[in-house]
């Protein structure tokens, strides 16, 4: 893996550019606005990167990261994303988002929408609960004492393994939590959202985690 795609340049999308430049990865950076308007980003990541069109990052990236707003979903491109890893970074804000009804009534979860929307992607749900200022100043090297924890969750064990390979180059601890399906378990107001927590801590919180309707 060479190129990683980047479709959405906000606060984690251009942190985790960030880190992949660090880690020598090409990026391939898109955002709803035109390439043009990311020229002090690509300038600031140096010759590693470059802004693209949502379509281009899609194609050039050998894994995907899409970090857009819920509403923007309809709108990331199907084909180029076919049969790659595609890591998903979203969290439902109905302020935000408006209200979805699926997610309202808990019978899915965001990663699962994209992955309906991607159908021959395969979708990992990760970097959904970390603030992006702390992605560049809280990692660490592997083996470090208390060494804070990402999730990872998926339906593709070969893909989400990519995935937590790659948390673990970019300096956290991938924790693996299963199936898409339960990336509830870490989403806006579970006791691991945000938190800064070792491997052992967030495995507890993301048990600990209850359904909305629970609370």
């Amino acid at each position: 893996m060479t190129t990683i795609g980047i479709i959405g340049a906000g606060n984690i999308g251009s942190a985790l550019a960030r880190l992949a430049v660090q880690n020598g990865y090409d990026v391939a950076i898109a955002n709803s606005r035109g390439p043009e308007t990311l020229t002090d980003l690509v300038s600031e990541l140096g010759d590693r990167a470059r802004a693209v069109t949502r379509d281009e990052a899609a194609a050039a990236g050998d894994l995907v990261v899409v970090t857009v707003p819920l509403a923007a979903i309809e709108s990331i491109p199907v084909e180029p994303l076919v049969g790659k890893v595609v890591i998903d970074t979203n969290n439902y804000y109905p302020e935000r988002d408006g209200h979805i009804a699926a997610l309202d009534d808990e019978t899915t979860t965001t990663a699962e929408l994209l992955q309906d929307h991607l159908p021959g992607a395969r979708v990992v749900k990760a970097f959904n609960h970390i603030y992006a200022p702390d992605l560049p100043a809280q990692g660490s090297p592997r083996g470090t004492q208390h060494r804070r924890a990402l999730i990872v969750a998926g339906d593709d064990a070969e893909a989400k393994q990519t995935v937590a390979d790659l948390i673990d180059e970019f300096g956290f601890e991938p924790v693996d939590i299963g199936a898409l399906s339960e990336g509830w378990r870490i989403q806006r107001d579970t006791p691991g959202y945000t938190k800064q927590f070792d491997a052992l801590q967030l495995e507890q919180a993301v048990a600990d985690a209850k359904r909305y309707r629970d609370m």
